[in-house]
């Protein structure tokens, strides 16, 4: 077969492997938003019957000979071509370590564990969920070694969702971090009190009405980009094209239904602004959870909590909320970046937040290599709240099972989250090169720093490695000292009141 021939197999490859994705994309979204509870036994099966068919697709004769002949002739490839001949080799050989049918009964788990969690935390009943948890921690152990026995299983994840990433560089980062966090902490014990207005009531229909108005400031694509709600906020992209946000809205914490926006239009704007050209194509997607939560980050802490942009919010939360009437922009400023230790880590303030991420971190390592069994994980979660936080946990629904990640199978991924803040504000010290920030915020206009952001992240997709992208788009690698120094500026606002 010739260069040609090979070239038109690919992209039918690429596409048929793309409708599976988006359909599958789509029964999960409408299971964490709209679908009856009821329907997750069949979903589940729907779910499972994709993940074959998308199974079949990859690992059949014809497909790895197909992409076995294009990588023998990279050199003649354009650069994105030879991008999604690597992509999609590397998710072959992945495949075919796992057996079909391991693969998709873990794809039915996965669902019949999300269900099992959303009833279970309704009910405060982690003994309803903890089985659930158990076999998706046996599988992904598995799974991690059929991908690479040589190392150790959690490594294999961490670089699934961050390609290089280890515990080693981890450790250091984590350890670094609650260095400079304690310290952080007992400053910000010299803040004024919080203030009674953030858990004043809050209509939920202006609520809805607000959000909509959010995802306008924000330069959202409506046409492209939809919003729904959730139990646990999520961004979801079918394609560029069709890329969908999720909120919840609490009638006494309107700035939860806020950032839950704010964050997660940021991970939107990355997927809208992905190079259409990338379309059905593999490089479509992202180059990893670490740079897309750079992205939700950097719009939610970096423009959403500063003073300048929370001044172009004000004057509306006081003409839909009457609690809000007398509040001025300096109060919303310090409320909304207010410095305390909490229970959810989705509420959480930028200070502390890394601490949560470092709950998780540590406890997936210990679920992952056995030395912390499922049955023994709330008592472990609610003693490292206390060590990292000084808080003490209620109850299992707002500890242990207050994420939807491990209900989902995702484990490795919470770093990302601290990883992502740190690249936030490394991207923000590149583009303050080029563009005014501090104008754009006080002007009210994010188009130009949106733009900065789409022409050297976005647009690229995943035609690079993360450690790649980051160096491109910054002219540096890794340097988490911009995310120590942006946390201690934050302290140092709020104590000027």
């Amino acid at each position: 077969m010739n260069l040609g021939p090979m070239k038109d197999a690919l992209k039918k490859l690429k596409m048929e492997r793309h409708f599976y994705e988006h359909a599958a994309s789509v029964l999960d979204f409408d299971g964490n938003t709209i679908a009856p509870r009821a329907s997750a036994p069949c979903r589940g099966e729907v779910a499972a019957f994709l993940s074959q068919k998308q199974y079949e697709l990859l690992t059949r004769a014809e497909t790895r000979e197909l992409l076995q002949g294009l990588w023998e002739c990279r050199d003649e490839l354009d650069e994105v071509t030879a991008r999604e001949v690597y992509l999609l080799g590397e998710e072959v050989r992945e495949l075919t370590r796992i057996p079909m049918d391991e693969y998709t009964a873990y794809s039915k788990l996965c669902t019949d564990s999300v269900s099992a969690w959303l009833k279970a935390k309704e009910q405060n009943d982690y003994a309803l969920f903890e089985p659930f948890l158990a076999q998706i921690i046996a599988y992904t152990r598995r799974f991690a070694a059929y991908r690479n026995a040589s190392l150790p299983a959690y490594e294999v994840l961490l670089d699934s969702y961050e390609k290089g990433l280890n515990t080693q560089t981890l450790d250091a980062f984590f350890g670094m971090l609650r260095n400079e966090i304690v310290p952080l902490m007992e400053q910000s014990k010299k803040q004024k009190p919080l203030p009674a207005f953030v858990s004043a009531p809050c209509d939920l229909n202006a609520q809805h009405a607000f959000s909509d108005e959010l995802m306008q400031l924000l330069g959202l694509d409506r046409s492209r980009c939809a919003i729904a709600e959730t139990e646990h906020p999520f961004t979801t992209s079918m394609n560029r094209d069709d890329v969908r946000i999720t909120t919840h809205y609490y009638p006494n914490a309107f700035l939860s239904s806020m950032y839950s926006v704010i964050h997660e239009g940021g991970h939107a704007h990355y997927d809208l602004g992905v190079a259409e050209e990338y379309l059905y194509s593999p490089v479509g997607s992202v180059s990893s959870m670490s740079l897309h939560e750079s992205q939700s980050r950097f719009y939610e802490n970096l423009i959403g909590h500063d003073q300048r942009f929370l001044s172009h919010v004000a004057p509306r939360l006081r003409e839909l909320f009457p609690a809000l009437a007398g509040i001025t922009d300096r109060e919303l400023f310090l409320a909304a970046n207010y410095v305390q230790p909490s229970l959810i880590r989705t509420e959480a303030d930028q200070v502390t937040y890394p601490l949560h991420i470092m709950v998780r971190y540590e406890l997936e390592k210990q679920l992952i290599d056995g030395s912390l069994s499922t049955r023994e994980l709330p008592r472990a979660w609610n003693a490292l709240y206390k060590e990292y936080l000084g808080v003490d946990v209620p109850n299992d629904s707002m500890g242990v099972m207050q994420d939807v990640h491990w209900p989902s199978g995702m484990f490795g991924y919470f770093p990302s989250y601290a990883l992502g803040s740190a690249y936030a504000s490394q991207i923000l010290h590149a583009l303050k090169k080029e563009i005014d920030f501090d104008l754009q915020l006080e002007k009210g206009d994010l188009s130009p720093i949106t733009g900065w952001l789409n022409e050297h992240i976005h647009r690229y997709g995943n035609l690079y490695d993360p450690g790649v992208m980051l160096q491109k788009a910054t002219g540096e690698a890794f340097n988490p000292a911009y995310y120590v120094t942006h946390l201690k500026n934050v302290i140092q606002e709020l104590l000027k009141g």
